[in-house]
Formats: C-alpha cells, sequence, structure tokens
C-alpha cells in the first residue's frame, strides 16, 4: 500500500518526456508508452505528454496510429515547448486547442531571457494555458523569478542533463526554490530527475555511459516543501544531498526526515502551490525504482 502521504506527493507529478534526451523516442514509440502508462495501476503519478509546438501534426498522425487510423478516442494533456519564435507558437498552441481533437494543450513551457520578454508573451495567452519560463540558476534568479511571479506564469528549473556540467548544484537549486517561495512562483523541475533519491547514475542510457550524482525526485520535490513550511534553506541543501531513502520514512498521516515532520496535506498543498511536476524521458523508470524501495 502507497502511504497516503507519498501519494499525496506524487500525485501527477511526472510529465512524460520520452521525446528528449536521453531516451530520444521517436513520436509514435512515445505516444505508444504514454498511452500504456495512462492505462496503468500508476497512472495517478502521470501529468502531461511533453513535446515541442512545431512536432503537433506528427504528435496528431501518430495519436490517430495508436487508436488504430480512427478518430482520436480521448484528447491529452499537453505540455508544448516553444521554439525561436514564440508569439508565433502561441498562435499556433491557440490554434490547436481550438481545433480540437488529439490533446489540449494547457501549459507552455519557453525560454525568455528578460522582464519585457515574459511580460510581452503572458500578454498573448489565453487564460487556460499555464506558462512556465525555463530561469538560470547559476546566479541568483530573483529578478527573473519576480518577473514570472508578477505576471501569474510559473518557473522551470533544469536540473540536470546528459553531462555532469549540466548539473546545478544543491545549493543553486536551493536557493531557487526559497526564490520562488519569496516571491509567490510556482514551478517545475525538467532533466536528470529519473530516480528517486540523489546518488551516482548513468547519465544516458548508451552502453559504458558516463556516471553523475544526479538529484533524486523525492529530494527535490521535499526540499520545496520544507521550504514552504519555514524550513531554512540549509535545511534544503541537506535534503537535496540526502542519499537514503530510508531516512525518509512516510506514512498516511505525513513525513518524517531528521528533526521535521510535513503533514500529509502539507505535502499536497506544497505541490499544488509550489512545486508542481517534473518532466522525464521515462515513466516506468520513476515507478520501477520507487517499487524497488518498497514505497510503491
Amino acid at each position: 500500500m502507497t502511504a497516503a502521504s507519498l501519494r499525496a506527493l506524487l500525485d501527477g507529478i511526472v510529465d512524460y518526456a520520452g521525446l528528449f534526451p536521453p531516451a530520444s523516442l521517436d513520436m509514435r514509440a512515445a505516444v505508444a508508452n504514454y498511452g500504456e502508462y495512462l492505462a496503468s495501476t500508476e497512472s495517478w503519478a502521470l501529468g502531461r505528454f511533453v513535446l515541442p509546438i512545431a512536432r503537433l501534426p506528427e504528435y496528431e498522425e501518430a495519436r490517430r496510429a495508436n487508436d488504430g487510423g480512427a478518430a482520436v478516442s480521448e484528447p491529452w494533456r499537453l505540455s508544448a515547448l516553444t521554439g525561436g519564435d514564440t508569439l508565433a507558437d502561441i498562435t499556433r498552441a491557440v490554434e490547436f486547442n481550438v481545433r480540437g481533437g488529439a490533446g489540449v494543450i494547457d501549459a507552455l513551457e519557453a525560454k525568455l531571457g528578460t522582464g519585457d520578454d515574459i511580460r510581452r508573451v503572458a500578454s498573448r495567452l489565453t487564460g487556460d494555458m499555464e506558462l512556465f519560463v525555463e530561469v538560470p540558476v547559476r546566479d541568483d534568479p530573483l529578478q527573473l523569478v519576480r518577473a514570472v511571479a508578477d505576471v501569474g506564469a510559473k518557473a522551470k528549473i533544469r536540473t540536470g542533463g546528459t553531462t555532469e556540467d549540466a548539473f546545478p548544484s544543491s545549493r543553486e537549486v536551493a536557493r531557487f526554490i526559497r526564490r520562488c517561495v519569496e516571491v509567490g512562483a510556482p514551478f517545475k523541475a525538467t532533466a536528470g530527475l529519473h530516480h528517486p533519491i540523489r546518488a551516482r547514475y548513468h547519465l544516458t542510457y548508451a552502453a559504458n555511459a558516463p556516471e553523475g550524482v544526479m538529484f533524486g525526485f523525492l529530494n527535490v520535490f521535499l526540499a520545496a516543501a520544507l521550504l514552504r513550511s519555514g524550513a531554512s534553506e540549509d535545511d534544503a541543501v541537506a535534503m537535496l544531498e540526502t542519499t537514503d531513502a530510508a531516512d525518509l520514512r512516510f506514512d498516511d498521516l505525513g513525513l518524517s526526515w531528521r528533526e521535521h515532520r510535513l503533514t500529509t496535506d502539507q505535502l499536497r498543498v506544497a505541490r499544488r502551490s509550489l512545486a508542481r511536476s517534473f518532466g522525464s524521458c521515462s515513466f516506468s523508470e520513476p515507478v520501477d525504482d520507487l517499487r524497488a524501495l518498497a514505497l510503491l
């Protein structure tokens, strides 16, 4: 039985990004996988299907093929990444939603470097689309995170990649989350979060792939819940660097870690108001790891 506190923490948490590295699946394979995940017993942990806006026609074709050439049976929730012309991509996304059918784009993910860019893009969005703005975290991201919050958008942090230098430090991740708490900006994370707990893992699926220390998604989302509950940035760093899943004690009423206690309701509210989801090119890997830790 999955503890109620863990279920609250993980509900709808994984945005499936099988098109992206290191999986880099073709569209038909990614669509087929997502359909299987929706029908699985762990579908409660599944979020949106992630794709570039430029690949929407390919997605629609793959959905029709996956449904045996018939009309698409159910629209999927989509998170669409914009390309070089964000405003033109917003128009494409709106037209896709108006046409209806294979999916509904209810989230856009964009790289926007200035507050003016964020305001300009946010002003073009319809009310049914969330905007996630990728924020660099090597330097203090306060100004950009504040600009995101000012327009009612969300932030996005890249927590890894396929090379060791793509991973921010624990202190940088904790600072980013603290800034999100301070200004009231929800966020999502992406890249390098295939596994529940921090450890050394292979960085790609290639044979003899190099290894690196990767954040665990439990570490990141519990660090967010701690900061939202009033814990210090040092506490968040310590959580981000926790490597023993046995230190995280989930029960139906909450989570215990060191001297900290987070109730199930605190975890649920932290997910809803702060730490929204993470993008992963695998859904089965996080689920399998949780099973191996006897958490599912």
